[in-house]
């Protein structure tokens, strides 16, 4: 089965990027939870890509997990396991111990609960999948041997100390434990916290990956977050609401170099280490990132200013900027596609895929 959630530019500009990084893949096994989620798709197309390509003559194999909760239309549509056995999807909840017998070479547990919509909707299931699945997960990757890499969040570090930006991994964090976003903040906090005593006191392999705002084609148009809520609006010809006074900013991450530094981490992190993946620019407001948007485009976008909605928690972070020199350093992380060019791909596949607001 093919999904639509991607752009095949984009899978050849990963792969290129990555180069000799996805030989670690070789004839490996993968487990990957939220294998259905906006991230979880999209490494299921690039290992299907590299698979029919670069690993052709050794496959890896892959085993898609999740228990569709936040999946949506796209998510529905289970793929289907290939003739070679390589890709297979198994509907599990993360939260429940898992092992096939099998064995494993990598743990990835990218499940998650990361929009605030649905986090607000479902705090307990938030704080469950990156804690006791992350648990789980853990045990499953020390069992075996395998490295574990767990998806973070750039939300630990909560509302940063403007002295502290763009942020090092060394930063501690400025988070409430009962804000509206505590479940979500928190829980990745302690899933985090999981990952360095499994390393400290089982030698277990493992890596925290902080992503910053990675957007790209695949992303639910009722995802409630910035980039899909404008790309909707815009489909249905209306102007785009912009929350709060628009001064927020934030870099953001196109899907390509993402999954660049993902793997990245994944084949090559340093024992123990944690990773911010993002663009370090530019760092843009909400009304910046329009006119960005507009030159995308080629066309001036409507917008205005309305009160935070209910359903979106407060306490929003002012800023998000990552310092990505460790990556750099230590992996070869170097984004590539700079952000009108990455607004230009998503925009080209929101107007085939959106509905639009009416």
């Amino acid at each position: 089965m093919t999904d639509d959630h991607h752009l095949p530019q984009d899978l050849t500009d990963t792969t290129r990027l990555l180069g000799e990084t996805v030989e670690a893949f070789a004839g490996k096994r993968l487990l990957i939870t939220g294998g259905r989620g906006f991230l979880g798709r999209h490494f299921e197309a690039l290992f299907r890509h590299l698979n029919a390509t670069v690993l052709k003559p050794n496959p890896c194999r892959l085993l898609l997990m999740d228990n569709l909760i936040t999946a949506g239309a796209a998510g529905q549509r289970k793929p289907c396991d290939t003739k070679e056995g390589t890709i297979t999807f198994l509907h599990h909840d993360v939260t429940h111990p898992f092992d096939d017998g099998e064995g494993v070479d990598y743990v990835i547990h990218a499940a998650g609960i990361a929009s605030p919509y649905y986090y607000r909707a479902y705090p307990l299931e938030t704080l469950e999948v990156a804690t006791t699945g992350c648990r789980n997960m853990l045990d499953l990757a020390t069992r075996y041997r395998a490295r574990m890499i767990f998806f973070s969040s750039s939300e630990i570090y909560g509302d940063p100390d403007p002295r502290h930006v763009p942020i090092p991994e060394s930063y501690r964090g400025n988070v409430s434990v009962a804000g509206p976003r505590a479940c979500y903040d928190e829980s990745k906090r302690l899933g985090e916290t999981l990952c360095h005593i499994y390393h400290e006191k089982f030698g277990t392999h493992t890596n925290v990956i902080r992503p910053f705002n990675v957007f790209g084609p695949g992303m639910q148009e009722l995802d409630y977050r910035a980039l899909p809520n404008f790309a909707s609006r815009i489909k249905g010809g209306l102007p785009l609401n912009i929350y709060g006074s628009g001064d927020q900013t934030r870099t953001f991450c196109y899907i390509v170099d993402a999954l660049n530094g993902f793997l990245r981490v994944v084949a090559r992190g340093v024992p123990g280490e944690a990773y911010n993946i993002g663009t370090p620019g530019p760092e843009v407001s909400m009304f910046e990132l329009v006119d960005y948007i507009e030159q995308a485009l080629g066309r001036k976008i409507p917008c205005h200013t309305i009160e935070y909605p209910d359903s979106y928690p407060a306490d929003e972070p002012r800023r998000r900027c990552p310092e990505i020199r460790k990556a750099r350093l230590q992996l070869g992380y170097e984004p590539a596609i700079d952000l009108v060019e990455g607004l230009r791909r998503f925009f080209s596949w929101t107007e085939a895929h959106y509905r639009g607001v009416q």
